[in-house]
């Protein structure tokens, strides 16, 4: 008999530390996400992975038995999204090189070590779009299972698209004809993906687009499409695409006329619910800036969970940014970005946020608060409508708003705090002092 009790007991104590005891998250200024008036010296109480009470200092009794955890002068806010990152690739500046030599490694080394960076970035939730099956699979359960740190991840697989490129076809599918195109969304969906990535769209048959689009809402899956090239975006609109990625068309200084006037017919459209733009600008705009302060680039936040043989070759493929082919045009990129960003807000999009991390000189561990950071302070949008775009609508988007994206009873405790006010100083989330996920405190 007292061996049964010393079980139960043992049982008792291992689920408390798995699921964590009750915590009580006091005194901070919580931005809830919802884009209201934030709370001054809030109380959050966390019950196991979810959040149970909300209150204020004064007004709100702190369970006896809670882990107290002061937010004493820190805003407090919910775990930040992050709609367009590659976790196939960290940073490295030759693509045909690194797709030929690390495929092997993306599943156990490459993929868990972009999302342990992510989540370490206060990133609680995540996108990837255009990676290998299986492997995105793989990474995007075990996270979930807790075997591995990251932030949930929400991923499309491979591309689809007309043709993929020479060497790409482990993470980029083709089709060819309508069947096809059913089939090969079929083959995702029945995978396991969250959502469909379409590129390249005007090199498809129009009956192509609408076949992969069709197929994948009868899944229930959204579609992401590329907009770099106005056609992409015609045939993306008439398709029903539901978020489209980048703020594209090159050097071109606006976008089109009727390309705009097919938005604002898509967001007059309230029974279809918002329609979503992910403009990935940073990478572009901050470009120039690094090239001259490559010292940024000696930042150590991106070598987590990457072996020594994969940081020296990351950084000797970045050793002289000037250099770099995929950035050549970005100087006469960049003084559009602004207008066509500005474009698109005026349009009635919801706009997200998303990095394109991964890609060269972009780490997982920096690109998400870049992004906010240009965001507010070069192109002057209101922080709490970039904090929403962080954290709110990347939950609607995705589906999951009754489980994440707010700071509100019920709703797992995916939460982070950074000392100061962070809509006076957004760029504070370089630095995030406290992230929880599910409950768990990871820092």
């Amino acid at each position: 008999m007292r061996r049964i009790y010393i079980i139960i007991l043992q049982l008792f104590l291992l689920k408390g530390f798995l699921y964590g005891q009750t915590k009580a998250l006091v005194g901070g200024t919580l931005i809830d996400g919802f884009g209201g008036t934030p709370i001054q010296n809030s109380i959050i109480i966390i019950e196991g992975e979810k959040i149970s009470r909300i209150g204020q200092i004064g007004s709100m009794k702190i369970p006896e038995n809670a882990e107290v955890i002061s937010t004493e002068g820190m805003s407090v806010l919910p775990g930040l999204w992050d709609m367009h990152v590659h976790l196939m690739i960290n940073g490295h500046s030759n693509y045909a090189y690194w797709d030929q030599k690390y495929p092997p490694l993306f599943e156990d080394v490459i993929m868990p070590a972009s999302a342990h960076q992510l989540l370490m970035a206060g990133v609680t939730s995540a996108r990837d779009l255009g990676g290998p099956l299986e492997e995105s699979i793989s990474v995007r359960d075990r996270i979930n299972k807790g075997d591995i740190p990251g932030p949930t991840l929400y991923v499309s697989g491979p591309f689809i698209q007309h043709e993929p490129y020479p060497g790409t076809e482990q993470f980029r599918w083709g089709v060819n004809g309508v069947t096809d195109a059913r089939a090969k969304v079929k083959k995702l969906a029945d995978a396991g993906v969250d959502c469909i990535k379409l590129i390249d769209q005007d090199q498809m048959e129009m009956d192509e687009v609408y076949a992969v689009v069709d197929e994948a809402h009868r899944h229930n899956l959204t579609v992401v499409a590329h907009s770099h090239r106005p056609e992409e975006i015609r045939r993306g609109l008439l398709a029903g695409v539901d978020c489209f990625e980048h703020t594209g068309l090159s050097s071109a200084p606006e976008y089109p006329a009727d390309v705009l006037s097919m938005i604002k017919e898509r967001t007059a459209q309230m029974n279809l619910g918002p329609m979503f733009w992910c403009p990935t600008v940073e990478g572009l705009y901050n470009y120039e800036y690094v090239r001259d302060h490559p010292e940024a680039l000696d930042n150590d936040s991106w070598h987590l969970g990457l072996p020594d043989s994969i940081i020296q070759d990351i950084r000797e493929s970045i050793k002289h940014p000037g250099r770099l082919p995929y950035f050549q045009i970005t100087p006469t990129r960049r003084p559009t970005l602004e207008r066509k960003f500005n474009q698109l807000k005026e349009t009635g999009l919801v706009l997200i946020i998303g990095t394109d991390s991964g890609i060269p000189m972009k780490f997982h561990s920096q690109s998400t608060w870049h992004e906010l950071d240009v965001w507010v302070n070069e192109f002057g949008v209101d922080p709490m409508y970039a904090i929403k775009g962080a954290t709110y609508w990347p939950s609607v988007l995705m589906g999951v708003d009754d489980q994440v994206g707010t700071i509100s009873e019920g709703k797992y405790a995916d939460i982070i705090a950074v000392k100061g006010d962070v809509l006076r100083y957004i760029d504070l989330l370089q630095d995030v002092d406290m992230i929880i996920k599910h409950g768990h405190r990871y820092k």
